[in-house]
């Protein structure tokens, strides 16, 4: 048990013992003591006050006296105020580090049969683009949240929902039938998503001028420009065909799908993203549509005098949502009804969870409450994980007009931009090597850099700030393991022996203390991720303990000590939070070099 874990449960026993009732596990904590104050972990005790009915200096000497009576590690405590500080004997830090060493994947929970499982849904892209800087946000944030998730012991299914279908990718089908002159991605070398997606803006390009035309030529409005232009009226059109099951339709929709998912595939494995399902929504419509008529003939929705179908929110403090077009057609909540319930189906699912940008808060509030009134016990238990947008300096990307980071472009550009950044580090390196540690550098740059942020705050990518080796950046986080990984081979090459456990006879100086306190650390920090579905726990985790690893190479001799319980020492805690290091960046998905 965790020394953290085994205080907390002390507090517990002695709130039960003092006052007849302690509270719930959740609400108290146990953090590490502020720099200024003397002590090791602070306990809180504000939330026993109710039950101690004392004053909290009071309470917090009542409840470390009964601490430090049943936790040996407990050396000594002090009260400021409601805060119990508490300090530890130094051969706790020792038995820690022992700890530590017998489990190679510390702060990781095993993953029991009868585990609970989380269905996270991520990426779903439109096959009429290729993936961008967005997307590539969307996939991180899954990709990390399943691995956290699976730290803190949860079953997890990763999934994908392609949006292969609707008016979106009617206009890139529509736009290669009239102006394509039969362009493959193997007669024009493109990757598929990238062909389609540039049909996708001719599109938009080609529709703007049919509207200015019509408002300059017949007087039109703007309004009714764009819906009676040829372009977007023959799109409407291919659309229906669609749904109809035209087979000329359906044939060039097949091929062109086949063209994105294949450039899909290469994106998503340079970005190190996979999925144990795939969805598309091509299969989930009609089960959508069909839960919709279900909802109708039952009164949940009804139905407007030129047949669309609606849902009405009113009464749950929103507006009406459209469910079903005039025509028939079906909108992305029919969509999302019908996976749901398909999922659902296919695994006996405890949370289902839907990384998707706060763009669509709206839309997830409604899929809620519109899978509650057709009878899903599940509808009110969803999660939207909502983030926030990632913008440019230029400003926000728009994908009609072309404007997009493209994430192909934008990983070359990083492994590119670690390649220079290198200089001649890498001079006595294989050309193999050298590709090898600039690519795990810069997507590591990448991926670090968008997942040290807080996820529901928008932010602002520069990549030239990503790829820094210096500060909070990946490059600096690799750099540290790198050069552990370093002390290690010369160590080896020396003759020194690396210790899997340490004795007890070295005593720990203060800034070895707060090492060990800071590795220590990194369960609570995997903890609380996962309550928080937040990448951004273990990424500061992963700088405030290479930073201060760091600074103990700096300041302490490890290959030169001449006492030999402390090189032994050194030697362990430097491997153990190489160790922690690449564990924390694995939930990331950032890969680790041996040598920068």
């Amino acid at each position: 048990m965790a020394i953290e874990e085994e205080i907390l449960q002390a507090a517990l026993a002695a709130s039960n013992k003092l006052y007849g009732q302690a509270p719930s596990a959740d609400q108290l904590q146990v953090q590490a003591t502020r720099k200024e104050f003397e002590g090791d972990l602070t306990l809180v005790v504000f939330p026993l006050l109710k039950l101690s009915k004392k004053k909290p200096e009071d309470t917090a000497n009542e409840i470390g006296q009964e601490i430090q009576a049943s936790v040996p590690a407990v050396s000594g405590f002090n009260v400021i105020k409601g805060f119990l500080n508490l300090s530890l004997s130094k051969s706790n830090w020792i038995d820690t580090v022992n700890n530590i060493a017998k489990d190679p994947k510390f702060g990781f929970t095993p993953v029991a049969p009868d585990a609970p499982l989380y269905m996270v849904e991520y990426s779903s892209p439109n096959t009429n683009k290729p993936l961008h800087l967005g997307h590539v946000r969307n996939n991180l944030l899954g990709h990390s949240i399943c691995e956290i998730l699976k730290a803190n012991g949860i079953k997890v299914v990763k999934t994908n929902i392609v949006n292969d279908r609707g008016i979106h990718i009617c206009k890139s089908m529509l736009a290669w039938k009239l102006f394509g002159n039969g362009e493959t991605p193997e007669n024009s070398g493109k990757k598929g998503d990238h062909l389609v997606g540039d049909y996708y803006v001719c599109f938009d390009k080609e529709y703007r001028k049919q509207v200015k035309a019509l408002m300059e030529e017949k007087g039109l409005s703007e309004e009714d420009a764009k819906k009676q232009a040829p372009l977007i009226i023959e799109a409407q059109q291919m659309l229906e065909k669609w749904e109809a099951g035209d087979p000329e339709v359906r044939a060039l929709w097949e091929k062109m799908n086949n063209w994105v998912y294949a450039g899909f595939d290469q994106t998503y494995k340079k970005l190190g993203i996979s999925f144990d399902k795939i969805y598309y929504e091509s299969q989930t419509y009609l089960d959508g549509k069909a839960k919709v008529e279900e909802g109708l003939a039952k009164g949940c929705f009804y139905r407007r005098p030129d047949g669309s179908v609606w849902a009405d929110l009113s009464k749950d403090g929103l507006d009406e949502k459209l469910l079903l077009r005039s025509d028939g057609t079906s909108v992305y909540m029919t969509q999302d009804i019908g996976t749901a319930q398909q999922r659902f189906r296919d695994y006996n699912i405890n949370k289902m969870i839907y990384v998707v940008g706060n763009e669509q808060n709206y839309h997830f509030q409604v899929l809620s409450i519109l899978l509650d009134r057709l009878g899903f016990e599940w509808g009110k238990d969803l999660v939207h994980f909502s983030y926030g947008m990632v913008e440019l300096p230029e400003g926000k990307m728009k994908s009609r007009e072309g404007t997009v980071v493209d994430a192909d472009d934008l990983m070359e550009e990083m492994i590119s931009t670690a390649k220079e950044t290198s200089g001649d580090r890498l001079k006595d390196y294989s050309e193999e090597e050298v590709n090898n540690i600039a690519r795990i550098c810069g997507l590591g740059a990448l991926k670090y850099f968008i997942l040290k942020v807080d996820p529901r705050k928008n932010m602002m990518f520069n990549p030239k700030e990503s790829i820094d080796f210096n500060g909070n950046t990946g490059p600096f986080i690799q750099y540290t393991y790198a050069r552990i990984q370093s002390v290690i081979r010369k160590t080896k090459e020396a003759g020194i022996e690396m210790p899997s456990q340490l004795g007890t006879a070295y005593e720990l100086s203060e800034r070895e203390t707060a090492l060990v306190q800071n590795l220590a650390a990194f369960p609570q920090a995997v903890k609380q991720a996962g309550k928080d579905f937040s990448p951004a726990c273990i990424a500061n985790y992963c700088f405030d303990l290479a930073k201060a690893y760091n600074q103990f190479y700096h300041d302490f001799s490890i290959l030169k000590e001449e006492n030999k319980d402390a090189q032994q020492f050194r030697l362990l805690l430097s491997a153990l939070i190489a160790n922690t290091i690449k564990n924390g960046m694995e939930l990331l998905g950032i890969e680790v070099p041996e040598r920068m």
